[in-house]
């Protein structure tokens, strides 16, 4: 498995309605976590992770909006499932190596 570093087409669905969407995402290393950041459409979303060459966890914001992702590695790319705060629902998503 590769470390998360890159960038990323990001396909996924919503929690809930399960509506698909794609964006990009870019993975940085910040010390000893990671910078993610995601733009779907015209929302840009700022996380903060946690993991190694595995898995990531990721804290993340956009505007008064914050949730949870959590990914595995899937070769050189990665899979996962996310959540908004406060939700009971959960939604995909897959981050494709560019």
């Amino acid at each position: 498995a590769a470390d998360p570093a890159g960038s990323y087409r990001a396909e996924g669905t919503n929690p809930g309605n399960g509506a698909a969407y794609s964006g990009t995402v870019t993975v940085t290393r910040t010390g000893e976590t990671w910078r993610v950041v995601w733009v779907v459409g015209n929302t840009r979303y700022v996380g903060t992770g946690i993991g190694d060459r595995n898995f990531i966890a990721v804290s993340y914001r956009a505007g008064n909006e914050s949730g949870l992702a959590l990914y595995g590695a899937e070769g050189g790319n990665w899979k996962g499932v996310w959540t908004y705060a406060g939700s009971r629902e959960i939604g995909t998503e897959r981050w494709l190596r560019q």
